[in-house]
């Protein structure tokens, strides 16, 4: 009986252990990440649909991507993305199955295989040039082997915009020097040789680029704007016409500008919302075509048979486009009448590409490849929307959190029966599944129960705090919204204020902030963000802001300022509404109080000698410190603030350029101020949010890497009290250069910089801590009340402090550091690092600690120390994204959860990428789908066990007792 009941015991531990092993591995790769990939906002589309093979378009990308998309659905077939720098300036079809890219303003050519986008050599029966112009040099390229045949520089003459003209035996190069002087070469196609030239003068100078309307005709724009040029060149000899506008239109008001579109014999004139299309004639004459009004956008000619081009436009009416399709030498006859209705959240049409294919009737059909102001991508055929993409969120700008609403229903005893009657039935099926005793039947439901079940897509918020909302500015100026569960986009935005206008031309969205924050208020009230911005790239041109509620989207308000924006600082007060209050700083030293209400100004008023901040003046070498003197003197306005300067550091611009600054997050939570040592001796950690980080290099070692030798290289960095200006700790690197990239938590920071000495990259760590109270080690001064632990803590006491710093090698270069988050600073910590092989490698804190020694003692080892290496350890395993990549990457965002144990992860480029990450494992949690019907059988089983063993255990020794 004893031999049973051990059995069974292990029968039971083994089911236990063997759920509890599997729901550890489901935890491990099954947590709530989600992987979503890009392309960005296209500027070039080429279709390709022949009958063999898969139909489909390729694009390039104002992001630097060339991809190869599914025409039928929007899928990636394959994507490349190209360097920061490495622009994508042309793209053409060759052979019919290689895609030629140009970029790098004219450097680089290169060939991709289109079923599968591997580069490759090009394989052609006969060797046809291809001609390349850039950066002021002309390229003859062979069509087998890429090699270059010959070349011709022209960089010598400066000049600016090549259009190439081929014949048989001649090659014209056409282009401007300066904005007047129109010069055309002549060359031999065999071997380049120049042949002839001639330039000419034009009457005034230029706007805008000069467009090729055929392959002997120019047009171009008069600086004034009030002219059209029409340059020949016939034989290598230049000629030209010059007509003002108000001939071919009357009403004439408005900036022209020529539209880029490519079409035989026909140029676009935007004025307005009138786009006119104008014809040139053999004899360079200008003739007006036809007047479009509230044009949104005019596609390049198409080629639909011998002779017959097709050209589309598109017009808005309410939310509706209306796209048409002409032939452009039967104007009268529509090719194509659609209206296609459009979520007026995606703004006007930017671009239109057309393809054509043959209806069943022999007839032409057209689809429309339509970009849109918020760079999302559309393929319309037929009236209606075949698919399409939110392409804006590969150009994020920044992105904040915002919690999901509670949940306010009330819950009826019968909701309460029903969810008890399915859990019970949930687990039991789990139950029937752990001991593989569940049928088919019984594995379809549970698969659907889990799919019902899943509570990561709920938007409503969760004890743990794992759903949330994930707040995106991108460089279109909209605001998604992304759930954190499934990465859906939850609603979106386009936000007026960043949109073009007559008085702001050139929108820029600067930053997104978190406005309203409910606490007390969590039931009946929103949260709501701040969105900043200027219209224009220049800091002298006026701010602009959006007040959005965080739950539905809705624009609460908007403000176009009549100040500008230099910095925004957001204070740690609220008001009654539980408003966050914030300062912006604009470039005439005045500070402007946000919200405007008298509320916020008693608020700011009560805090006013507490209000510090800085700014980094990095071309000029000055980081300066200020502070609030009073209202403005020379404006009128309650809410306007002058301060003044505290202090200034002005670096040697001989010597040092700023290149990086970077400080402790504001809402970061430190644990305890204490460390205990392995002798345990305690030191203070020196935690201030008031620090700063700054990394200068040399001069000549701000470029890339080999700009300059190591004797002309040299990093220094300081860590700086920004209250007092007081410089804490200064460090020189000899032979080092930048780029740097740090994280600065609680007393410590990281930062990576390149050695040229060692030729490897390295990764430095400098923890402060805090020598005014040492003192504070003596018992007795515990006993008797007199140590200093609770007096105030204040920059101007001028604390002694001590750093401890440790270098080592890491062999990657490195995009972006960020820092583990949690709720309470109790748990161990993780360095994020965004790598060049845009993946992101989850580091221990350890790892760079600086009492790092090469034989670490017994009792070192117990508080964690590792052995001192060299370099860093690249484990495969601590990959956070796995195998999958965050193409572009640029930049890494942490937020805490609920549970202390977990960091919430958000990396952003091209891509988008979420997970879930545990320094120190999930010790405070269970697993979803664990299952508490096991657990309450195994305690059942367990209890009736010992019951068992007891009443036999008690029945042998009265027998034993009677014998």
């Amino acid at each position: 009986m004893a031999m049973v009941i051990r059995c069974f015991l292990t029968l039971l531990l083994f089911l236990v252990s063997t759920h509890l092993t599997s729901s550890l591995y489901e935890d491990q790769v099954g947590l709530m990440d989600w992987h979503q990939q890009y392309i960005g906002k296209v500027k070039h589309a080429l279709f390709h649909t022949q009958k063999t093979g898969r139909k489909r378009v390729l694009v390039s990308t104002e992001e630097n991507v060339v991809a190869s998309l599914d025409l039928r659905r929007g899928e990636i077939f394959w994507r490349h993305v190209l360097g920061t720098n490495d622009v994508v300036d042309g793209l053409d079809i060759a052979l019919g199955k290689y895609v030629i890219t140009l970029s790098s303003d004219g450097s680089i050519l290169r060939a991709w295989n289109l079923p599968d986008g591997q580069m490759k050599n090009l394989k052609a029966d006969k060797d046809d040039l291809i001609l390349v112009f850039g950066k002021g040099c002309l390229h003859a390229v062979s069509s087998i082997d890429g090699e270059v045949l010959w070349r011709q520089d022209f960089a010598g003459e400066s000049i600016e915009v090549g259009h190439i003209i081929q014949s048989t035996d001649e090659i014209y190069v056409a282009g401007f020097i300066g904005s007047s002087k129109f010069y055309v070469y002549g060359l031999n196609a065999k071997n380049g040789e120049l042949l002839k030239n001639d330039h000419t003068t034009l009457p005034s100078d230029t706007f805008g680029e000069l467009l090729s309307v055929s392959s002997d005709k120019f047009v171009v724009l008069d600086n004034m704007r009030s002219k059209i040029l029409t340059i020949k060149i016939k034989n290598g000899k230049i000629s030209y016409n010059q007509k003002p506008i108000s001939d071919l239109n009357k009403d004439s008001s408005g900036q022209a500008v020529i539209l880029p579109s490519r079409i035989p014999e026909l140029f676009a004139l935007r004025m307005n919302s009138r786009v006119l299309l104008i014809k040139v004639t053999n004899e360079g004459d200008l003739v007006l075509v036809d007047k479009i009004n509230n044009a949104a956008g005019v596609s390049d000619a198409l080629s639909i048979s011998e002779g017959q081009h097709a050209l589309a436009f598109a017009q808005h009416e309410d939310s509706k486009i209306r796209l048409l399709v002409k032939d452009i030498n039967n104007w009268n006859d529509d090719l194509l009448k659609e209206s296609i209705i459009i979520d007026n959240q995606r703004g006007n049409i930017d671009k239109i590409f057309i393809n054509n294919y043959l209806r069943t009737d022999r007839s032409y059909g057209f689809r429309a490849l339509i970009v849109m102001e918020d760079h999302s991508l559309l393929l319309v055929q037929q009236g209606e929307i075949v698919w399409s993409r939110e392409d804006g969120l590969a150009s994020v700008v920044d992105v904040t959190t915002s919690e999901l609403p509670v949940e306010k229903e009330g819950v009826s005893v019968a909701k309460v029966e029903q969810n008890l009657f399915e859990w019970l039935k949930g687990h039991v099926l789990k139950l029937k599944g752990t001991l593989m005793i569940a049928s088919p039947e019984d594995v379809v439901a549970i698969q659907a129960l889990r799919l019902r079940s899943s509570e990561k897509s709920k938007m409503t918020r969760d004890h743990n705090g794992f759903r949330k909302l994930l707040i995106i500015l991108t460089r279109a100026g909209k605001v998604f919204a992304l759930h954190t569960g499934d990465g859906r986009v939850v609603w979106s935005v386009l936000l007026h204020t960043l949109r073009k206008t007559e008085v702001c031309k050139d929108p820029v969205g600067l930053n997104i902030y978190q406005w309203q924050v409910p606490h007390h208020h969590a039931l009946d009230e929103n949260p709501s963000i701040l969105v900043v911005g200027r219209c224009g790239p220049s800091l002298a041109t006026p701010a602009v802001l959006s007040f959005i509620d965080a739950y539905n989207g809705k624009e609460l308000n908007s403000m176009s300022l009549t100040h500008t924006v230099a910095q925004v600082i957001p204070l740690p007060y609220t008001d009654s509404t539980e408003q966050r209050l914030h300062l912006i700083i604009d470039i005439n030293q005045h500070a402007y109080l946000y919200p405007r209400s008298p509320e916020a100004i008693d608020i700011l008023q009560r805090e006013f000698s507490n209000v510090y901040w800085y700014s980094v003046e990095a071309d000029d070498g000055v980081i300066r410190g200020h502070a609030l003197k009073g209202n403005c003197i020379h404006i009128i306005d309650e809410y306007c603030f002058d301060f003044r300067d505290l202090w200034s550091i002005v670096f040697p611009s001989e010597t040092e350029k700023i290149i990086a600054t970077v400080t402790r997050k504001s809402n970061e939570v430190v644990h305890t101020q204490a460390k205990v040592m392995t002798d345990y001796d305690v030191m203070y950690k020196y935690v201030s949010k008031n620090v700063l980080f700054v990394a200068n290099a040399a001069p000549k070692a701000r470029g890339e890497i080999g700009a300059a030798t190591p004797e002309e290289a040299w990093l220094v960095i300081y860590i700086i009290d920004t209250v007092t200006g007081r410089i804490l700790h200064r460090m020189t690197h000899h032979g080092c250069q930048g780029p740097v990239h740090a994280v600065f938590s609680e007393n410590w920071v990281v930062y990576h910089y390149f050695n040229l000495r060692a030729h490897r990259y390295e990764m430095s760590v400098v923890e402060v801590y805090d020598q005014s109270r040492g003192d504070n080690k003596d018992v007795w001064k515990f006993v008797l009340g007199k140590h200093n632990l609770t007096s105030p803590i204040s920059s101007y006491y001028r604390p002694e402090v001590t750093t401890k710093s440790q270098s080592y090698f890491f062999t990657h270069s490195v995009k972006a550091i960020e820092v583990t988050s949690t709720a309470k600073g109790i748990t161990s910590k993780q360095l994020l690092i965004g790598t060049i092989g845009d993946q992101v490698l989850a580091l221990d804190k350890r790892f760079l600690d600086p009492r790092r020694t090469l034989n670490p003692s017994q009792a070192e080892k117990e508080e964690g120390i590792i052995p001192l290496t060299d370099s860093l350890p690249i484990i495969s395993q601590t990959y956070i994204t796995h195998s999958l990549k965050v193409e572009g990457l640029q930049g890494i965002v942490t937020v805490p959860a609920k549970l202390e144990s977990t960091s919430l992860v958000f990396a952003y480029g091209v891509d988008l990428f979420f997970t879930q990450v545990a320094p120190s494992r999930t010790y405070d949690s269970l697993t979803e789908d664990f299952s508490y019907a096991l657990l309450l059988l195994t305690i059942v089983a367990l209890v009736a066990a010992i019951f068992v063993t007891w009443v036999l255990s008690e029945r042998k020794d009265l027998q034993e007792k009677w014998r």
